[in-house]
């Protein structure tokens, strides 16, 4: 089963899913020209002008998500945030939240859900408990449902698939969906003050607010609205759905006292001055995985002209003792590999500390929806879709890592070739 959500709109997916008794995945993504109209209320991703120069904004991919089913009951959730920042803030109202920073990933974890890996591991340990660890994902769950059943355009893919291993807990699709789509409409009643749960409350005026709470409230407020933490983030820390805690600010935000400001933009810190204090001694160092040998020769000339320092790798299998050895700032790696495919190759990185910033860019199909979700899922920073042009290449580069020695070493010759 697959579409646009033009043609069948998410409630009516998740009735057939359950009506079906159906075990397998939902990925949905959201337009990327879109994704901020298509959700208001849920914005969860700024779309740069060199995303939508790579591919038209029809088909530039915005924020998406990946629902795991077990004979029509939901057992797990996931979404844009490939990072572990959803897990910690959930860990954070057990006091926990530290706890991923020296763990290695559960050896249970799929390739498609690292994050619920983590979760097992924390079980495994005993950092967190069972009833612990079923509050964590019902919360992820509904958060999840809550974006979709505010999603009006996207694309969908289910695909029936082996049951997620081992479940923790499975959750009743009508009962949720009925709860989340009141929610939902109660969300828009609180527009236009309120717009998306990724907006960080700021207090604009200390003692009007204070004049208006008792102590205890208001320094719990005074401590989380400073202006970077998120009303998303505030439920999970405290355990409350996202319209209880915006309903809660609302009186403060509409009598000025407290004031939103715009989301924060999930790219990557911009890296590129870093590039520029050290170009006399160091030029940025690539990686590229690809058993095409020409995919690989025509990658290292490119970014060798710019100044790159890149060395190919055909052996998907060699790779990731040489991508230790090298230390790349950046990886260029491609999908679909016969001995070892992307998707475990960029897992496998993530879970090593030395690599979980590291940007990671996926060479993927021309028809590769699937592809781009997944590899977000593993923790791909980007995606180039074959076949792709020396510019889409150079741009993506220049986002994550900066200029090559030689663009750095003389500014203007692109101004000038040009």
């Amino acid at each position: 089963m697959q579409g646009t959500l033009n043609e069948i709109d998410i409630r009516s997916i998740l009735q057939l899913i359950e009506l079906g008794q159906r075990t397998g995945e939902l990925l949905v993504e959201a337009y990327g020209s879109n994704a901020h109209s298509a959700l208001s209320e849920v914005s969860l991703q700024s779309i740069s002008p060199h995303s939508l120069a790579r591919e038209g904004s029809d088909r530039r991919p915005g924020p998406f998500w990946l629902v795991f089913f077990l004979n029509g009951r939901i057992a797990y959730a996931a979404d844009s945030e490939s990072s572990l920042s959803r897990l910690q803030d959930h860990l954070r109202r057990y006091k926990v939240n530290t706890a991923l920073n020296n763990l290695e990933l559960s050896a249970i974890a799929t390739t498609n859900a690292p994050e619920y890996g983590y979760l097992w591991a924390l079980l495994e340990k005993h950092i967190l408990t069972p009833a612990q660890g079923r509050s964590i994902i019902e919360s992820m769950v509904r958060e999840t449902l809550f974006d979709l059943l505010s999603l009006h355009q996207g694309n969908f893919v289910f695909e029936v698939s082996p049951a997620l291993e081992p479940q923790l807990t499975t959750l009743e699709i009508p009962s949720l969906v009925t709860k989340i789509m009141k929610q939902v409409q109660e969300w828009k009643q609180l527009h236009p003050h309120i717009q998306s749960p990724q907006q960080c409350p700021l207090i604009t005026d200390v003692p009007q607010l204070q004049a208006a709470l008792p102590e205890n409230i208001f320094r719990l407020l005074n401590r989380w609205l400073n202006g970077k933490t998120s009303l998303r983030q505030l439920s999970r820390y405290l355990n409350r759905d996202i319209l209880t805690v915006a309903r809660a600010i609302y009186p403060y935000v509409k009598q000025g006292s407290v004031q939103l400001l715009s989301e924060t933009s999930d790219d990557p810190p911009d890296l590129r001055g870093r590039w520029q204090l050290t170009k006399a001694t160091q030029a940025p160092r690539v990686v590229c995985i690809d058993d095409d040998l020409a995919i690989g020769k025509m990658v290292e000339c490119i970014l060798q002209a710019k100044g790159y320092e890149v060395t190919s790798i055909q052996n998907p299998l060699e790779a990731l003792s040489r991508v230790f050895q090298l230390q790349p700032d950046l990886i260029v790696c491609d999908l679909a590999m016969a001995k070892l495919d992307g998707y475990e190759i960029c897992g496998m990185l993530r879970q090593s500390t030395a690599f979980r910033q590291t940007p990671i860019i996926m060479l993927t199909g021309k028809d590769g929806f699937i592809d781009r979700v997944r590899a977000r899922m593993v923790g791909s920073t980007d995606y180039l879709t074959k076949p792709f042009g020396e510019n889409e290449l150079l741009m993506l580069l220049e986002k994550y890592i900066g200029l090559g020695a030689s663009a750095i070493a003389n500014p203007n010759a692109e101004v000038l070739n040009q």
